[in-house]
């Protein structure tokens, strides 16, 4: 006797509001505590523990770095877009490594406040996912072009350089591109 195949098995989707920990107003919350806790009385300026543990000299950046990461795995457990992932890490790896520049990196801390940048990243995805996704693509390219620039300069600079020094040494000329 032949008997039908059982019904297919059906996954739910990933929790896309997010439970617990990962839920919109916890994940608000810290990127408040992280990022725009405290206020300077009489100004704008706000920072939260984010800034004050990136004052620690060496590790507090990296700690700071961490706790930032709790919103990543929020965004990755709550199905946001892989390229919107990319976005937040490189908010995270830009205030890590620009924050460890003695004073300089801690003010800009202050005003890069990438929690927030992340936290508002995750709630857009989720409710207008193309918008967002688009938006990542275009900073990520407009970085990667960037990243590219910053390493061919000192390569130019260094052609430019030589140029100039076979040219007062032994007179010869090394003739570029026009474009260059």
């Amino acid at each position: 006797m032949h008997q039908p195949p059982p019904p297919p098995e059906v996954l739910p989707p990933r929790n896309r509001k997010g439970r617990g920990i990962f839920d919109d107003e916890n994940l608000d919350i810290l990127s408040h505590i992280l990022d725009d806790f405290i206020q300077i009385p009489g100004t704008s300026i706000r920072f939260g523990l984010d800034g004050i543990v990136g004052l620690i000299p060496g590790i507090g950046d990296v700690i700071g770095g961490i706790a930032s990461c709790i919103i990543i795995i929020a965004a990755w457990a709550r199905g946001v877009p892989y390229v919107v992932l990319a976005r937040m890490v490189t908010n995270i790896v830009i205030e890590v490594g620009i924050g460890t520049i003695p004073v300089v990196g801690d003010a800009f801390d202050i005003a890069w406040r990438a929690n927030r940048r992340n936290y508002a990243l995750l709630t857009g995805s989720l409710y207008q996912p193309r918008k967002h996704t688009v938006q990542s693509w275009i900073f990520l390219l407009f970085l990667c072009v960037t990243l590219i620039a910053l390493m061919l300069l000192p390569m130019l600079l260094i052609a430019w350089l030589a140029n100039g020094l076979m040219h007062t040494m032994f007179g010869v000329e090394v003739h570029f591109p026009k474009w260059f």
